[in-house]
């Protein structure tokens, strides 16, 4: 069974007297444990459905599966609990509070999850281990780099061990080097078994994944796999 599925999905707006399809009818699976791209110029829907893969929206008609639950269907408050336990946002932006720490940022999703704080700070300890970002864990975000402050966003993706990380321009604010790390960073993730779903319009980052989904005018317009 995939972990994602969407068959003819569609996602439509009304502007004004002019209905826009930002989605036409898409319909791609991908299993666990892959390390896939989503690429399209801007306008391509390629936010939009990202947007209905991360539980963000719903669509106009067709359906979703994550991990064999039709998301499609769900209202808000469901929604939201299958994006803390299902998903790992790691956003272009960092989105981490300034005021806390680094440990207290990863703790956030477990705090909402209900987490008991003696295993809320084992897991946030052992997420900030895991990008190489131990030492700094009480530090606060202006007082990290560019790069460590992605590597907090990523640990807290990574907190509650969920099903994808999904993560959209996660270079988008940082220089070259500090770019190649971040992806370094996640090709090591994907070989410990993470799937990763990364939505990117730079193409020297979409050849870091093994599977590169290309969308134009709101279609798959080609599905390309790399050899591992």
């Amino acid at each position: 069974m995939a972990l994602i599925e969407t068959v003819d999905l569609w996602k439509s707006y009304v502007m004004g007297e002019e209905q826009i399809h930002a989605l036409r009818g898409v319909s791609i699976r991908i299993e666990r444990g892959e390390y896939v791209a989503i690429m399209g110029p801007s306008g391509s829907g390629k936010s939009t459905l990202m947007n209905l893969i991360g539980c963000l929206d719903t669509p106009s008609k067709g359906s979703y599966l994550l991990n064999e639950k039709q998301v499609s269907q769900m209202n808000d408050n469901e929604l939201a609990r299958i994006r803390n336990e299902e998903i790992g946002f790691v956003f272009q932006t960092f989105n981490l509070l300034p005021r806390a720490t680094a440990l207290h940022n990863v703790e956030l999703p477990l705090v909402y999850a209900g987490v008991p704080a003696k295993d809320r700070l084992e897991r946030a300890k052992a997420s900030l281990q895991k990008v190489e970002l131990g030492e700094r864990m009480l530090h606060r975000p202006n007082e990290l780099s560019g790069g460590q402050r992605q590597r907090v966003a990523i640990a807290r993706a990574l907190v509650n061990n969920p099903s994808i990380l999904l993560a959209d321009e996660p270079t988008g604010n940082l220089d070259s080097k500090t770019g190649a790390e971040i992806m370094g960073l996640f090709e090591r993730l994907h070989k410990s078994g993470n799937t990763i779903v990364l939505v990117t319009h730079e193409p020297d980052v979409a050849a870091f994944a093994y599977r590169t989904i290309y969308i134009r005018d709101g279609k798959v317009e080609n599905d390309v796999r790399r050899a591992a």
